[in-house]
């Protein structure tokens, strides 16, 4: 049996539903204008899905995530190629770095302090080229793009409130706030509407890199809904999907009735898992009816503009610093890396099942000006512990001087590109060591 489901200005005709996780037989008509990477595994939610435990309410909750080739995206990637090329040859390099792609055209600016000598034009082309694009036709070319750098080194004046005669006594290399977050939801203690987004993004990149879609060009972004039924003290559980929007850049040639059939059978299927689709799940594939023209051809790209889906899909408060171009003096970064870490040791450790962990630093000063641990009325009272108690635990448990962090989670390696892509949190890699659980008890 088939069916065609209506995405966009194409008609995705899908085998119908059985035991191999294909969409259900009856697809609902989505309309056009209605309301690293190798294949990703499906993820589960692990949280208490006893229906006994659930209350009648339920609301939507969405998330996105773009490919590592998103002309933003791109931008992070770029900017973390270079810290990484500064970091290999001299691990004490200042790098604040930021990058903007239009078409044919990569401006990479900022202050970096480091005794390497580095050929960034090389290092910036390369990046391009790891991205796909290769061809102006793309939006971009690394070999013909014109490349500017305008780099400086750090002002003296931040550098005096930064040194410490001992690594760890290095004072913060800027004033933020920053943010942690963890929850039960799913293996990785991540929501799960943000580990779907980043999954399909990760997907629709291996099917173009491997071959399996010969007509999908680098640019892509993905989003999906969840509905969410509300727990025991409102602890979100997710029961179904919603709905999922793929936009995907694509060659001249190929109809939008492939595309969309395309995208539901490669990328769609192998992702999400089946329990969480029914009936009336939408499908938009390519709801725009056509994105040739894609990359920095069509959108230009900004270094840290894409910080929800680095960090939590939305789920945590964000402290405004991005991430990537910034090297582990910076606690736009490093403190981000501590909260998570924190948080995902407070979940696992049973002493909650959410946490948001917030940390604020002052430029040149050592330790965090403030510590904040909210479980979201999830504490489970382990040990006898309160939130107050909690933050006592965790000035404890953890040294969140700056220096100390770098120091702990060995982040003066050039790592730093692996996070630029599909999340800097919930991906069990050996090099991500904020995602080790540390012990509290």
């Amino acid at each position: 049996m088939s069916t065609t489901a209506s995405v966009g200005t194409a008609s995705a005709s899908v085998e119908g539903a059985g035991g191999d996780g294909a969409p259900p037989s009856d697809v609902p008509m989505a309309e056009a204008g209605s309301a690293p990477a190798s294949p990703a595994k499906s993820t589960a939610a692990t949280a208490g899905t006893d229906d006994a435990a659930v209350s009648g309410d339920t609301f939507l909750f969405a998330s996105e995530s773009v490919t590592e080739s998103h002309p933003d995206k791109l931008c992070d990637v770029i900017s973390d190629a270079v810290v990484d090329a500064c970091l290999t040859l001299d691990p004490a390099s200042r790098v604040a770095c930021e990058a903007v792609c239009k078409t044919g055209v990569v401006i990479v600016l900022g202050e970096i302090t480091t005794a390497a000598s580095i050929n960034y034009e090389q290092v910036i082309r390369d990046a391009v080229r790891d991205a796909g694009y290769d061809d102006p036709a793309k939006g971009l070319d690394y070999k013909t793009c014109n490349v500017i750098v305008a780099l400086e080194e750090q002002s003296p004046d931040i550098a005096q409130s930064v040194d410490g005669a001992k690594t760890e006594d290095m004072g913060a290399g800027d004033s933020c706030v920053v943010f942690g977050y963890a929850c039960s939801e799913t293996p990785e203690h991540m929501p799960l509407s943000h580990v779907l987004a980043t999954q399909l993004s990760a997907r629709l990149a291996a099917v173009r890199k491997d071959g399996t879609l010969d007509w999908i060009r680098p640019d892509g972004k993905a989003q999906i809904t969840l509905e969410y039924a509300k727990g025991e003290n409102g602890v979100p559980i997710p029961k179904r999907v919603h709905s999922v929007i793929i936009s995907a850049q694509h060659s001249e040639e190929v109809s939008n009735d492939k595309i969309a059939a395309d995208l539901v059978e490669h990328v769609v299927k192998p992702v999400v898992p089946e329990r969480y689709r029914d009936d009336k799940t939408l499908y938009h594939m390519n709801p725009s009816g056509r994105f040739v023209i894609g990359g920095p051809h069509s959108d230009a790209g900004l270094t840290g503009r894409k910080p929800s889906v680095d960090a939590y899909g939305g789920w945590a408060p964000h402290g405004g610093g991005a991430f990537s171009g910034k090297d582990a003096s910076k606690p736009d970064r490093s403190g981000a890396y501590a909260a998570r870490w924190v948080a995902k040791s407070l979940v696992a450790g049973g002493y909650c099942t959410r946490c948001t962990v917030q940390l604020s630093y002052g430029i040149g000063i050592m330790h965090p000006v403030s510590i904040m641990v909210d479980t979201h009325g999830t504490g489970t009272g382990k040990n006898g512990t309160t939130e107050r108690d909690l933050v006592k635990l965790v000035e404890d448990k953890f040294d969140l001087r700056p220096g100390s962090i770098a120091k702990e989670l060995d982040l003066r390696r050039p790592i730093m590109r692996k996070t630029a892509a599909y999340g800097h949190f919930g991906r069990e890699e050996e090099e991500f060591k904020w995602e080790k659980v540390r012990a509290l008890d």
